[in-house]
């Protein structure tokens, strides 16, 4: 744990397998009612570009429950929205806060501020990665399966942020990721490449055929066709992405024991069926309640 004390989470890939795993206990412990060590006098800011529920509310109640302070840096009610340069932000937030969470479009902006500023910098959302996500996905797998290892899971749709954070989670951790997306919407080839270097002892795959990538998986996992920032593209992306919905019959040729998840927020009718997201099967509102534990485990190893 004292390896994680003040590192930088922009990426699924800045942690080691065991630091993952690091993390992930220390979730359950949590979960499981274990008081954590106080964190009084310790102050998260929340800098959000994009608009945020489960994000936004999970970080805050878990730096409560860690007896901590949050303060809201909302852009528009602060000098960023009146054109402060980032750098110039930076630098000022870094002797205000004790760790900063960032939710915004480029990646390079959290770059910037993880070079200027000596507290944690976590990546609460960019359009490359969302790796806080995949660590409450990893926490609901391990919680239904009670291991992390010999298991498939498939994501199906765009090769958005999600995908790319969910390649590098599962390559870290052992498990075997099927990506299914149509031509010209696949995942970026640097995040492929770089999941595959770092696979331990895991199959990753990319294919643009979604009945071939849920046969026999154990996880059927899936999100929006157009992220934030990508809605006037919805209408055109539909009949492109429409044999990759998350419906009973493609939900039926995964394994018995398989489960279903979703990052939310979910358009049903869309990228999943009403049946299938209220099914039994499903562990979304798990997986949901997860991000809070993840990220509390998260911001008490960091802090």
């Amino acid at each position: 744990m004292e390896q994680l004390k003040g590192r930088d989470f922009l990426s699924m890939a800045d942690f080691s397998r065991q630091e993952v795993l690091a993390v992930l206990a220390r979730a359950q412990s949590y979960k499981a009612g274990e008081t954590a060590p106080p964190m009084g006098g310790k102050t998260l800011g929340l800098l959000f570009r994009k608009a945020s529920t489960r994000t936004r509310v999970s970080f805050t109640t878990a730096m409560y429950q860690l007896g901590g302070n949050v303060i809201d840096l909302d852009p528009n009610v602060t000098q960023v929205s009146r054109g402060e340069p980032i750098e110039d932000t930076a630098r000022v937030l870094d002797r205000y806060v004790d760790v900063l969470a960032i939710r915004t479009f480029d990646h390079s902006e959290l770059s910037t501020f993880a070079d200027l500023c000596h507290i944690p910098i976590i990546n609460a959302l960019t359009d490359r990665e969302h790796p806080c996500q995949a660590l409450a996905d990893l926490l609901t797998i391990q919680e239904n399966f009670d291991t992390l290892q010999g298991l498939t899971l498939t994501y199906l749709g765009d090769g958005n942020n999600v995908a790319h954070s969910l390649l590098l989670a599962c390559a870290i951790v052992g498990l075997h990721i099927r990506v299914a997306s149509p031509k010209g919407f696949e995942p970026l080839p640097e995040i492929v490449n770089l999941a595959q270097k770092l696979a331990h002892h895991s199959q990753v795959t990319v294919t643009n055929d979604p009945r071939a990538a849920v046969e026999n998986c154990h996880i059927l996992y899936t999100d929006v066709w157009a992220s934030m920032g990508q809605e006037q593209e919805q209408n055109q992306r539909m009949p492109i992405f429409a044999p990759y919905q998350l419906n009973q019959e493609l939900l039926s040729l995964a394994d018995p024991d398989r489960i279903v998840l979703h990052c939310l927020p979910a358009h049903r009718g869309e990228e999943i069926t009403a049946e299938v997201l209220e099914g039994e099967h499903s562990r979304v509102w798990d997986q949901a309640e997860n991000r809070l534990h993840a990220q509390k485990a998260l911001l008490s190893c960091l802090l």
